[in-house]
Order: C-alpha cells, then structure tokens, then sequence
C-alpha cells in the first residue's frame, strides 16, 4: 500500500517539474566572437548622490525619519521596534505568533473586515514581532493610518485565528524536518550559538505546542511601547505633512519600561567538529562551514570585511570558492559564503550542495581557500574588482528610496555617524590589501568552525571524521537535537526476513493478506489552500487506478489495466506501453508490497538501527528489479512500518505512516505526511478504506 503514496509524491513531482520541449535551432555563422572568453575591465566607479532625510521625536519617544520621493504619488510607513531578540525558551516561535495574530482582528473589525478595507484602498498593511508595514497610494494614507493605528493599538488576537496558525506551522516544521536547507539552518544555530543565546533557539513540534495565547498578548504589550520604536515614512510627503501626520495617528500612544537582557558571548568551537543531520536516500550533501563573528554593523571592521568575503565567496562569480568548487573541480553548481554583522553576534558561513561522492573533497577545498586568504594577500586586482562590485550594488541599491530609509535608521539604531553612509564608497577604495589579510586573519576561523553536513549518513559520515578534531561525528536531529552517538547493536536473530514478517503479522497476517481482492482507498488533504481528494482503487490480479481531485475536477489520473497504463494531468492523457512509467504503474497495483519482498526480484539490506521520530526502528534498504531503491523503517516494539524514503531526482521524497487502524482484521495507516515535494508537508487523512469491495471494469479501463 506504501506504494500508493509514492505515486502521489511522484505525481506531484511531475506537475512541478514539468519542463516544454523547445524545437532546437542551427546556431548561424557569425562574426569572430572569441573576445567572450575574456571577462570584460571594470567600469569606473559611479558617481553616488545619496537622498536626504529628516528626523524628529514625538512627546511620547516615538522617533520618525521621512524620505521624500515624489516620483509616485505613493507612501509607506515602516513602525520597527528596537529591543533585542528573546530567549523564548520552551515557548520558541511565540513572538513570531504574536507579530503574526496582530493583524488578524482588532476591537473594531475582524480579520476579514481589516483585509476587505485594505483591498479597497488597494494598499498593503502586514505585521510582524518587529513591527508594521503599510503602504498605499497618497490620497489614501489617512484611511491606511486610520487601519494601521486600529492594529497597532486595538488587537484582539482572535483565538481561530491563532489556531489556525498553530496549523499552518506545525505543517512547516513537518517539512522542514526533511529539507536540508532548513536542517542546516536549525544546526548553524544551535551548535554556533548555543542554548543561551536568542540566536541558538529552534522552534520545534514541542515548543509549538506550548505557545499560549497569553504569551502572545504579553509579548505585544510589553515591547510595542513608542519609546521601543522608529516610524520611518518614505514616499510622497514632505516633513511637515509627515509630522501632521504623526501626532494625529501617533502621539497618543503611551510609552512605557522595555525591560533589556546581556547574553553572554558563546564559545568558539575548540577545533574543527562535523556537525552531522541524516538524510535518508539523499544524492547529494549540503555541507556549511559556519561559526559566529563578533561583528557590530558599521564598526571599523565592517567595510573590510565585506570585501573580504566577496574575494572568497560573496555573491561574485569569480569569488575564490565558486571559481575552485565549481570551475576548477566540478562538485558544485554554486560554492558560496556569507559575513553578516550583527547587533548582538554575526555570522559567517560558506556553502555549497555537492555530490555524496566529492562530499569530503568539497569540505577538503572549503578549508584549503579559507585557509589560503588568511595566509597569503590577495591580489590587486582581485581587491579592485571587489571594490567594483560592491560599489556598483551599492549604487543600485540607491535606485529604492527604501534605501535610503533603511540608511538613517541603521544611522540611528547603530548609533553610525551622520556622514557614515555619505562616505561609504570613500571608505571602501581606502581599502588596502593588507587589510583585506588583516580582516581575514581576524574572521576567518578554519580551526574553529563547525562543518555542518546534511546528508546520507550511510554513504557520507565516515569519510569526515577526518576533519573533527576529536575523530568522532556528532549527529543532530532535524532540529538541532543531539542524538546519542551510542550505536545500538542488533539481535543476532534480527534479519530482513525477520524484519518483514513481523510486519506482515503486525498489520494482519499473510493469510489474511492473501485473503484480500481488492483495496479502495479514500483520502483528503489541503494543498495551497485548496481542498484535495485521492481515490485509489487496487486488486489482487494486478490493476491499479488512481484520481485527484481539486475545485471540483479531476487534475491527475493514472490507470493500468494489468498490460498497459495510462497517466493523465489537467486533462492531457498519455498511454504507457513499456519502460519506467509502465513499470511504476504495475508497481503501485501492489497492496502489500511486502509479501513479495522475497521472492528473488528483491535485494534487501540490513542497516542497522535508527531513531524515527523518537522511535527506533530497523532500517532497510530495497532495491526492486527495476533497479528502484528506497528505505524503509519499522518500528522495533510495533514492527509497523512509520516510514519509507524514495529518492526520485531531484527530489528525496519522505512518507511518514501514522494512525494505523483495523480495516476488516487489516492494520493499515489511516494518516500520511509526503514531505519533500512542496514547500510544506502534504498531510492525507483517510476519508474511506474499504476491502474486498467489487470494482468496475472501466475503472482500470485504458484508452
């Protein structure tokens, strides 16, 4: 039955990834154009003409800085708050809810009256826990203030609205848990900045379910004080208007205390360790190299460094990590890092998602190139062609009068001076190579950082242990868990044959298996907002089909009749006679693939034990006789299988079994989670199983 899912996650694959095929045209003889195998020389610099503000304070504290642009008649209004991050504790992710649940109703409207008056006036208006944006066309901007005041100073943190929250996170998180994007970043933060520290915190399922209401409630009343806060107002207005303005919809807010915290500074890690998140069926491995930076925005340091990370891996192509992994070697499509300051503690990490087989090569190459700008100056022209990237972006940037407001309030918030960013490109071509030596030696830490790697554990951890300075891998779990680096040993009686039929028995028994003609599973789900159904209809002499169903139609449809398949999308049916799509089609008529895992067309292998979601389970590898490989974990104690992972490039789709309960003296999972495949967790409820229920021919019917 474990098949019946794959095929939706594949299914789903094919919709996104459906590529047009495109008529291939003769190139034309043309002109010598050689001259494109040389990079063309740097333009000069720009000439930069920053935009102007102006600031005052409201009796309350609040401090407002307005940006005149009047090329559209258009105003934004950007409310931030100045306290620190918190340590949220076993609470983790409330403030985000709290920043979230403003806006969903207030004393005087619901959520839905607040979203139609927004629609109405064709503005924009979102919350979040550092505060309010809005924005509108000028002639609207007292009924748009009128809206946002309404928010920011009436919420009423509607109790469906928050529910409906916790919904919509916990299907993240679910996702999150097999995207390695999202992995790395829960490690980075736990292992670089520790407990202690607001930077080290993960929300996770558990915490989830401990955020409150109340927590919400005291979080907004606490810190969304006018005294915590600058209104930057950028667009067509002059400082006058802004001020009117201001005192109208603002002055009335009462300040009050913000409490402030010290964190205290986290350790470096004494030498290099890998940091280590398994994911299973994974071709590739997405390594970081990260550790944290005590880096202030605008200190003395900052220009300099930020041309030192671009040398080894900013966002130019000819940074020194692109041009080795990418260029020279072929691991990667893209090798890059990142310096980040920040008011309390910065980063840095460099990245790349590279092959299982090169994982270590790529780490090998990360260190030799951080190592390699902290020992030896870079070049001249390697600095100029640093320097002409980033004046080039920063002259770009200038195009947004958003920037210019984001300038005078890191001036204020930064305490910067007033001239910082009037001098910003003076400072950078006062650069000097050995500064650029001065500011890697200092930052730049090989010896000290964390290798986070998310990958095959199976194909990958034990070529890295070369790398930890201790010899010994640590391994997280999806949330930056440690787990116990204790292997548990296997039963000498424990074989996959074992394995799988204590499965068989545990969901019914190979008699009563046998016993079955035929399966219809109903089942029903959310995607995009949108309601979905999927029917599957199997029987025992080998036919299968399969509908889904959104806004009252039929999107995907699959059939095989026992010889031939069919696939349909949005309408467009394809018949399917021979190779890989016929074989997957026969492959998903099987309802209990299990009872034929040993019949010789199988190879199965014994991995070992893993933990699952807090359960350990035995792992097995299958390979079926198309050469099809997944990985299948059954729960020791139940011996019920709670999940398989099947790599389908590009994609590792992951399908978690939950609920299981007895259909007609069958156990079969009436809950499932296919992660992997959108940009949240797919979670099917079963609406209807039934077996033994007879079918019609034209069900499986192919034409």
């Amino acid at each position: 039955m474990k098949n019946i899912f794959i095929a939706i996650g594949l299914i789903l694959v094919l919709a996104q990834c459906s590529k047009k095929t495109a008529d291939i045209v003769q190139p034309l003889k043309g002109p010598d154009k050689s001259w494109r195998k040389m990079a063309p020389s740097p333009a000069a610099a720009r000439d930069i003409k920053l935009g102007d503000y102006a600031s005052f304070d409201l009796g309350n504290g609040l401090k407002v800085i307005v940006v005149e642009n009047h090329k559209l008649p258009r105003v934004a209004y950007q409310l931030s708050l100045n306290n620190d991050p918190l340590i949220e504790g076993d609470k983790s992710g409330y403030t985000t809810f709290a920043g979230d649940l403003m806006s969903k109703g207030t004393k005087t409207k619901s959520k839905a009256q607040i979203d139609e008056s927004i629609d109405y006036i064709g503005a924009s208006l979102n919350t979040s826990p550092s505060g309010v944006f809005a924005s509108s066309l000028k002639k609207h901007s007292d009924n748009l203030l009128s809206i946002m005041s309404d928010v920011l100073y009436n919420p009423t943190f509607p109790q469906d609205e928050f529910e409906k929250l916790r919904k919509r996170t916990a299907s993240n998180l679910a996702s999150a848990k097999t995207n390695p994007e999202a992995i790395a970043s829960n490690l980075r933060s736990v292992v670089n900045f520790g407990p202690n520290h607001p930077y080290g915190e993960v929300q996770t399922e558990e915490s989830l379910k401990n955020i409150t209401l109340d927590d919400c409630k005291d979080y907004y009343k606490t810190y969304f004080k006018p005294n915590n806060a600058y209104l930057v107002i950028v667009g067509d207005i002059t400082p006058e208007e802004a001020k009117i303005q201001a005192e109208k919809y603002f002055g009335k807010w009462e300040k009050g205390i913000i409490p402030s915290f010290k964190y205290d500074t986290p350790q470096l890690s004494n030498g290099a360790h890998v940091r280590f998140a398994n994911k299973d069926g994974a071709v590739q491995s997405l390594v970081n190299i990260s550790y944290f930076v005590e880096l202030k925005p605008g200190s003395e340091d900052a220009i300099k460094t930020s041309l030192m990370n671009s040398i080894l891996g900013g966002g130019i192509f000819s940074g020194r990590l692109m041009q080795n992994l990418r260029e020279k070697k072929g691991y990667t499509y893209g090798a890059r890092s990142s310096l980040n300051p920040d008011k309390l503690l910065g980063s840095f990490y460099a990245f790349a998602n590279v092959r299982n087989e090169v994982t270590d090569s790529s780490v090998t190459e990360f260190l030799y190139e951080m190592k390699r700008i902290v020992a030896e100056p870079v070049s001249e022209n390697d600095l100029k062609l640093a320097k002409t990237s980033t004046a080039g972006n920063f002259g770009r940037s200038l195009e947004s009068p958003q920037t210019i407001a984001n300038f005078a309030l890191n001036t204020f918030r930064y305490n910067l001076p007033k001239d910082y960013y009037n001098n910003y490109l003076k400072n950078v071509d006062a650069v000097t190579v050995s500064d650029i030596q001065m500011a890697a030696k200092k930052y730049i830490k090989p010896e000290n950082c964390n290798i986070i790697v998310i990958g095959n554990k199976d194909n990958v951890a034990d070529k890295l242990k070369k790398f930890d300075a201790d010899g010994e891998i640590d391994f997280y779990d999806a949330y930056g868990k440690k787990l116990e680096n204790k292997k548990v040993e296997l039963s000498a009686d424990v074989t996959t044959l074992s394995v799988i039929n204590d499965y068989i028995e545990a969901i019914g028994g190979a008699a009563k298996l046998k016993a079955v003609t035929s399966l219809y599973t109903g089942m029903k789900a959310s995607m995009m907002g949108q309601d979905a159904t999927f029917e599957t209809f199997q029987t025992a002499e080998g036919k299968y089909a399969m509908k889904m169903n959104m806004m009252g139609m039929v999107v995907q449809e699959g059939r095989y009749d026992g010889t031939k398949g069919m696939q349909s999308q949005m309408g467009k049916k394809k018949v399917v006679t021979e190779g890989k799509e016929l074989d997957q089609l026969k492959k998903q008529s099987l309802m209990f693939e299990q009872m034929m895992y040993h019949n010789g067309n199988y190879k199965l292998e014994l991995k070992g034990i893993e933990n699952v979601n807090g359960v350990n389970c035995y792992k097995i590898v299958i390979m079926d006789a198309t050469g099809e490989s997944s990985t299948e974990f059954y729960d020791i104690k139940t011996a019920l299988l709670v999940r398989s992972v099947s790599n389908n490039e590009p994609m590792t789709i992951t399908t978690d079994f939950k609920n299981y309960k007895d259909v007609n003296g069958v156990f079969i999972p009436h809950t499932t989670e296919i992660s992997g495949v959108m940009p949240t967790a797919l979670v099917m409820e079963a609406s209807s199983i039934e077996i033994n229920k007879t079918f019609t021919e034209d069900i499986f019917k192919v034409e």
